[in-house]
């Protein structure tokens, strides 16, 4: 509990960006929001909570928004300092560490949460939502509680070394 909890704190950025994550995705597909809590100490660590949205698919889209926000983000905050670092124009230690650590913060909590899986599984289910969605559903749930269990191994800080400096040397960019 109090390693999850450290690991929380360490990891703060990324649980903020996972929630605005959500909201930004409620706004792109108009399904209102009626509360938002960015960061707490508990379980969950940041929620948001919302109007049921006009389509299954939509509800998918809110629920992995956060994957697709926390992994560009990441990927481009951690960049940033990498070429930086590589092109030998970032002269603090200090700023380098910062955006590092920010960029593999942010990709860490990439992963939607058990709670997202329970929203999308929960709603999609429902009879009066069409086969197609239903069936992109099942994989996509999986998936996530996949990542939950993973987490379990550090599969989120391994997502987020590679997102953060695994992709940009398999992209050929000089980082060191």
């Amino acid at each position: 509990m109090l390693r999850g909890q450290l690991i929380t704190v360490l990891t703060l950025p990324g649980v903020v960006v996972h929630e605005l994550a959500h909201v930004l995705f409620c706004l792109l597909t108009a399904t209102r929001v009626t509360r938002v809590r960015l960061f707490r100490f508990g379980n969950p660590a940041g929620y948001v909570i919302h109007d049921r949205p006009s389509s299954a698919w939509k509800t998918i889209l809110i629920g992995i928004g956060p994957f697709f926000v926390n992994t560009g983000l990441g990927f481009v905050i951690a960049l940033s300092a990498l070429v930086l670092r590589g092109n030998g124009r970032m002269e603090s230690t200090a700023l380098f560490a910062v955006l590092i650590w920010l960029g593999v913060s942010i990709a860490m909590h990439s992963f939607p949460s058990k709670g997202d899986a329970k929203g999308i599984w929960g709603t999609v289910f429902d009879r009066s939502h069409p086969l197609l969605a239903r069936i992109a559903a099942v994989p996509i749930v999986g998936l996530i509680y996949l990542g939950a269990l993973g987490s379990v191994v550090w599969l989120d800080l391994v997502y987020a070394v590679a997102v953060t400096i695994g992709l940009p040397v398999a992209l050929g960019i000089r980082v060191w």
